[in-house]
């Protein structure tokens, strides 16, 4: 879980997301969910990320930062 996390600390900058002990598995569910990839398939996912981030880094920080704010709105 979260084996590409490294990679996205200027991602998660950008979004306004500080990640923590405490919320990476939900947002590696978001991220997940983003690229569509089934939970848990970290080297699948990293591979898709990757690729949404070369096609539009700041789409996917958009959808990134929508997605974790709708689900601290739900709590």
């Amino acid at each position: 879980m979260t084996c590409y996390f490294r990679h996205l600390v200027n991602v998660f900058k950008k979004a306004q997301i500080q990640v923590t002990l405490q919320n990476k598995a939900e947002l590696d569910e978001i991220i997940h969910r983003i690229v569509g990839v089934k939970y848990k398939d970290c080297p699948a996912t990293w591979k898709q990320v990757k690729k949404r981030l070369a096609e539009n880094e700041d789409g996917f920080v958009a959808e990134l930062k929508n997605g974790w704010n709708q689900r601290q709105t739900r709590d």
